[in-house]
């Protein structure tokens, strides 16, 4: 039952819009909407990397501190992670974490969610 409370876990963490755009930030393979002038220069790539908690802000629009505290519940359910460079918290998608995510929700809800 614990592997089905963890599971919850990551949806509950995933159901709020500025959760799931943050999560596509930080996973995407490059973009032109990420503003970087608020980061040390050549911290924040902008090209899939690791990004600030400013670069994040920036780009939706929304104050550091709420930035901040969406990446500590997505931090918490284990889908980014968060490495100090200096002044600055770079935070990254944790993909291992979400391979395994996969395989729980495989396991599941089995393959019929999976097909293709």
């Amino acid at each position: 039952m614990g592997d089905i409370e963890k599971l919850a876990d990551i949806f509950k963490s995933l159901s709020d819009p500025t959760r799931l755009k943050l999560v596509r930030l930080l996973s995407m393979s490059s973009s032109s909407e990420i503003t970087l002038n608020d980061c040390e220069p050549d911290t924040c790539t902008g090209k899939g990397g690791p990004l600030c908690v400013n670069a994040l802000a920036n780009s939706l629009g929304v104050t550091q501190s709420a930035v901040s505290q969406h990446l500590r519940v997505l931090r918490q359910a284990g889908i980014v992670k968060g490495e100090r460079k200096g002044a600055f918290v770079h935070y990254t998608i944790d993909r291992s974490s979400l391979e395994s995510f996969k395989t729980e929700l495989r396991n599941t809800l089995g393959e019929l969610f999976f097909i293709g």
